[in-house]
């Protein structure tokens, strides 16, 4: 055979191997994406996680049939801070909303915008009072934003909340609504559950199967029983999806916005400080047939969940997402082994109108850094450093500070991008909040 027909003969073959690609077949339906996050979970009280205790068998089931990141973080340990990092793969100090009551910047970018470009329909149900449009600004990137507060979940107490059943029936509704009217069309979901947040209700029907006393349980024993009643009501989801024969083709990610510090440190709740506990969170993702299960041990952030949605679906994300795009490792790439991954603190709720600079800035509590198995935080208003080997010291008991030394030029120059974002002057000021929605603030742990 002459050369140039050798040439066009494996240019052909090239060819016919390319138009039968996946990922190039026009005929292939895209994958429906759903984002389920879940308030206030930490990792480590997951028995996919190692937790002895069998909290979360339907969450297990979920997460394994995909990729699990062993060390998945929050980037800021407060609800709308977080959740508006994970939509817009930036951080509090960029995106605006650095503290629950402010508003994110107008305007940005995120993954559902970018779906949405793609010819995607998408819809949020959220359940937690700091996830209002009026405070947060999320409203904007999804076509449908439903507040789901109806319920008064806290002891009967105050009506700003919604049970799980209340997010998954809702949920569920707008999908058949979905398949009824526009079946051909993929869509991008958020479901936000609330449980396990504070005051941790006990939930009866789950204590046998826990191992748990049927009295005097202690407010761990009842964050457990909270972790089991929404993980009954993700699998009734993941059930549903499978009746409507959508499981095969939605990409699901499960995540939390941030954990919670259960007496460690003394310190019950979240937001006010970047101990591992409120840091670390469940992070996962199952798309059947394109992600093979695996466990990946590199840190990784809740900003990286954009991009890698957008780099699995070969979707070109914007430029300013700030999250790592772990598509590439998924398909078989080598793990990052020196990346440095960053945090920030700030105080819980904005109740009345300030300047944004004073509200912003003012309510930066501290900064932090990780670096392989190093941990380095600095405290603002304490002006104080705090060193660990998450490594040989896990929970953080011993402060390898001393003698006392400054923070290093790399948290300090993260130190001076966190102000500078928070001192921008494109960010709108916060709007005073209505007495409704500071009692609900103050209830939740936000007002000091």
């Amino acid at each position: 055979m002459q050369p140039k027909l050798v040439r066009l003969s494996v240019a052909i073959v090239i060819l016919a191997a390319l138009a039968a690609s996946p990922l190039l077949a026009e005929t292939e339906s895209r994958p429906n994406v759903l984002i389920v996050t879940v308030d206030t979970l930490r990792a480590d009280r997951l028995s996919a996680y190692g937790y002895e205790r069998p909290t979360s068998p339907n969450i297990d089931e979920l997460i394994e049939g995909g990729v699990v990141f062993d060390q998945g973080r929050t980037v800021e340990p407060l609800t709308a801070p977080a959740l508006s990092s994970l939509i817009t793969s930036q951080y509090p100090h960029d995106h605006g909303a650095s503290r629950n009551g402010l508003r994110m910047r107008s305007g940005l970018a995120s993954l559902p915008k970018t779906l949405q470009a793609q010819g995607y329909r998408s819809a949020a149900f959220v359940s937690n009072w700091t996830l209002r449009d009026k405070l947060c600004g999320m409203a904007e990137h999804f076509d449908t934003y439903e507040e789901v507060l109806t319920k008064r979940r806290w002891f009967g107490l105050i009506r700003g909340e919604a049970t799980a059943e209340d997010i998954t029936a809702n949920t569920l509704g707008w999908i058949d609504g979905h398949l009824d009217s526009d079946a051909g069309t993929p869509f991008v979901l958020w479901a936000h559950y609330t449980e396990p947040h504070a005051p941790y209700k006990l939930h009866s029907e789950f204590t046998e199967r826990l191992g748990l006393a049927s009295r005097n349980l202690s407010a761990s024993d009842r964050y457990d029983t909270e972790i089991a009643a929404v993980d009954a009501e993700i699998g009734e989801l993941i059930d549903a999806l499978k009746e409507r024969s959508l499981f095969d083709d939605t990409m699901i990610v499960f995540a939390a916005d941030h954990g919670e510090s259960l007496g460690e440190h003394g310190y019950w709740g979240h937001g006010r400080h970047l101990y591992e506990p409120s840091l670390r969170i469940p992070l996962a993702l199952t798309w059947k047939g394109h992600v093979s299960p695996r466990r990946i041990e590199s840190p990784a952030l809740i900003i990286d969940l954009a991009p890698t949605i957008l780099g699995l679906l070969d979707v070109g994300g914007p430029g300013t997402f700030q999250g790592y795009d772990w598509s590439g490792v998924l398909a078989g790439g080598a793990e990052p082994t020196t990346r440095i991954t960053r945090y920030e603190a700030h105080r819980g709720a904005v109740i009345s109108k300030h300047d944004s600079e004073l509200a912003r800035r003012s309510g930066l509590l501290s900064v932090g850094l990780i670096g392989g198995s190093s941990k380095e935080i600095f405290r603002v208003e304490r002006n104080n450093r705090l060193l660990f080997d998450l490594r040989q010291d896990p929970a953080e008991n011993h402060n390898l500070n001393h003698p006392r030394e400054d923070p290093t030029e790399g948290l300090l120059d993260w130190m001076r991008l966190v102000y500078t974002g928070l001192t921008s002057s494109d960010i709108e000021p916060p709007e005073p909040l209505d007495p409704e929605s500071i009692e609900q603030l103050r209830s939740l742990g936000y007002v000091d």
